[in-house]
């Protein structure tokens, strides 16, 4: 009678799904220190083979940065989502970039953010790998549990945040 008032629910949980196809990395794989020594939070990177970023979360774009190659997105539970399309493209200046939603647009799992332009990216010197960190790690999640895979389509789960209460 009394179990359901004793018993201890599991650690809430937020499941990221991939925002691109292409394959999955490590972040200590990514060639730049920010990402690779998780200065800015932690999660994972995915190598695009196609030039569209779609929401990985339900939630709220936070920030478009101006220069069209990064986007922050909260989601309903409150985590806090970078994605970075590529390193160094902060200097195309936009170039190479389309973007399809802006700064307080309510978004759902598979919604269009971006798209890029790889061959244009590749081709002015510049890495394609994609982080998408959690930049609120500290205040808000326990452990973050990353489903093995090599290979990704847009939507497949990408890893699993168990929140702190």
């Amino acid at each position: 009678m009394f179990e359901k008032l004793f018993k201890k629910k599991g650690k809430p949980e937020v499941e990221i799904y991939s925002p691109l196809d292409g394959k999955v990395v490590s972040l200590e794989e990514v060639p730049d220190p920010v990402f690779s020594e998780k200065m800015m939070g932690d999660g994972v990177a995915v190598i695009p083979s196609a030039g569209k970023l779609v929401a990985p979360v339900d939630g709220e774009v936070i920030q478009v940065f101006p220069t069209k190659h990064a986007i922050g997105i909260k989601s309903v539970n409150g985590l806090e989502l970078l994605i970075h399309i590529g390193l160094d493209t902060v200097q195309l200046n936009g170039e190479g970039f389309q973007v399809y939603v802006e700064q307080g647009q309510s978004v759902k799992v598979g919604d269009l953010l971006v798209n890029f332009d790889i061959p244009f990216i590749k081709s002015n010197n510049k890495e394609i790998v994609t982080p998408i960190i959690i930049t609120n790690m500290a205040e808000r999640v326990e452990t973050i549990v990353q489903n093995r895979l090599e290979e990704v389509t847009r939507e497949d789960l990408l890893f699993t945040c168990n929140l702190k209460f």
